[in-house]
């Protein structure tokens, strides 16, 4: 017994482990960024970290049903291009997940191309925040949450269980 609440102790005196995401409002905040090669949606090797944290995030909240991976582009170049651009990502993202043992069923791959910035286009620094990769919970328990269709509003970049 002495043992036992003397581990208590030795416990409760460690910090916490830290976690490589937060959640916030329903988006999941990453540590780590996803990164892809210029112009294509090839990722990078730097992204190892944030997809293992999500990987983590989806084992340690198994009520998570849907994860919506959204991601964006600037509004350089034609639009066209850029929405294709930002399903393939999207896709990527979601494909290497599953590859890392995620259930397909709980992904969504979801491109907005440029319909969505969170900051001035008109500066460098402003479009490279709003070349982004987002994941956002959509659904718990299988049912959505926050009023929104799962997909967000985006354009479904393709089926992943096949």
């Amino acid at each position: 017994m002495k043992s036992i609440l003397i581990a208590l102790v030795v416990l409760s005196t460690l910090p916490a482990m830290a976690q490589p995401y937060k959640i916030e409002n329903s988006e999941v905040k990453l540590e780590q960024a996803i990164a892809f090669k210029a112009g294509s949606d090839q990722l990078e090797a730097s992204s190892k970290a944030a997809l293992e944290a999500v990987q983590q995030l989806l084992k340690d909240k198994s009520y998570i049903s849907t994860l919506r991976v959204e991601c964006h582009s600037d509004n350089t170049g034609i639009e066209k291009n850029n929405q294709s651009l930002t399903e393939k990502r999207a896709l990527a993202v979601c494909r290497e997940l599953v590859k890392m043992g995620v259930d397909c069923k709980r992904l969504l791959a979801v491109g907005f191309g440029s319909t969505k910035p969170v900051a001035d286009n008109a500066t460098p620094e402003g479009k490279a925040q709003n070349r982004r990769t987002s994941f956002i919970i959509a659904g718990l328990r299988g049912r959505a949450i926050g009023g929104m269709p799962l997909d967000g509003g985006g354009k479904l970049a393709g089926e992943l269980c096949q």
